[in-house]
């Protein structure tokens, strides 16, 4: 069956999207606001979005949609439920980023784990051109060889991170959580974890039951020489906390990829924190070239396997 597909944000995916094969039209607009989406999905049987909200406000005005694609692994844009109830498929993207979010992880992880930061700071400062000797240890530099790492989030994403991190000659805890799990996996108690893990690198879901999931609490019940990295969502993260235990020196270090609001055009206070121990990058763990076309080639097999009758990756 031959449908309209309209593409909500093309600008959010750096790659070579095809139209596709059971496309009687396809529109791509570069974004969309809110009130531009019931305009633009008029008589649209496919919706490819992936940062476009697709609330059930929205859905009731758009009979004629049949499928979500989104352009992304998460999906928390999309109001799964109402989907559900009326018949709307939504399907997302699989394994795309195994390779580019767990090296993006090992480069936070590198860069504060050795105080490259720092020592850079401190070069451009002048401090080598003073030094009495050949370098200088104005900062601990950390191996990671011997090391634990602690990974929240044991799926596929998860697991390539804890193979990096064997490869380093790591010892890898997964922290435990309720169902589902993934088969085959040792767990540890969540707390364990924060207790013993030198790095910790979350790689879970933002659901209601992960929000926060790492607070103040959580920063208290860490080492002090301890590394947080996020590579997934902002949510799972208290910012104001995460700030709070830099200041205090609960921890080491944190390299993060995302916030809470992206993009922060009202601010966020992690925008001004400036320390050499701190990295923030702009949500571009996952946008490797190689990576993004993976996941754009997927994201139209996802919308033709659905129109054979075959479908794939649904979430809904």
């Amino acid at each position: 069956m031959m449908h309209r597909v309209v593409f909500l944000d093309r600008a959010s995916l750096k790659a070579k999207v095809r139209k596709p094969s059971c496309a009687s039209e396809y529109v791509e607009y570069e974004k969309t606001a809110v009130a531009e989406i019931v305009p633009r999905l008029q008589g649209a049987g496919v919706a490819i979005i992936n940062k476009v909200p697709m609330r059930a406000d929205t859905l009731k005005q758009l009979p004629q949609l049949k499928l979500i694609a989104v352009a992304a692994t998460g999906y928390d844009v999309v109001d799964v439920a109402y989907c559900n109830a009326h018949g709307i498929a939504v399907a997302n993207i699989r394994n795309y980023a195994v390779h580019t979010v767990p090296e993006h992880a090992f480069a936070l992880i590198l860069a504060l784990r050795r105080n490259i930061l720092a020592y850079r700071q401190d070069v451009e400062n002048g401090v080598w051109n003073r030094s009495e000797q050949f370098c200088f240890f104005t900062h601990d530099i950390g191996d990671l060889h011997g090391a634990t790492l602690g990974i929240i989030g044991e799926g596929a994403i998860g697991q390539a991170t804890a193979t990096i991190g064997r490869a380093f000659g790591m010892r890898v805890l997964f922290a435990d959580h309720p169902p589902p799990k993934m088969e085959g996996v040792t767990f540890t108690p969540h707390d364990q974890v924060l207790a013993e893990a030198d790095v910790i690198s979350l790689h879970c879901p933002l659901l209601p039951s992960t929000r926060n999931l790492i607070n103040l609490e959580a920063f208290h019940k860490m080492k002090r020489n301890a590394l947080l990295i996020n590579t997934a969502r902002g949510g799972l993260v208290d910012e104001a906390a995460l700030i709070k235990a830099l200041e205090l020196g609960l921890i080491a270090g944190a390299g993060f990829d995302v916030l809470t609001v992206e993009p922060p055009r009202n601010g966020n206070p992690l925008l001004d924190v400036r320390r050499p121990n701190f990295i923030l990058t702009p949500h571009v763990a996952w946008a490797s070239d190689g990576a993004m076309q993976f996941l754009a080639d997927q994201l139209i097999e996802n919308i033709e396997l659905w129109c054979a009758g075959t479908p794939q990756h649904l979430v809904a």
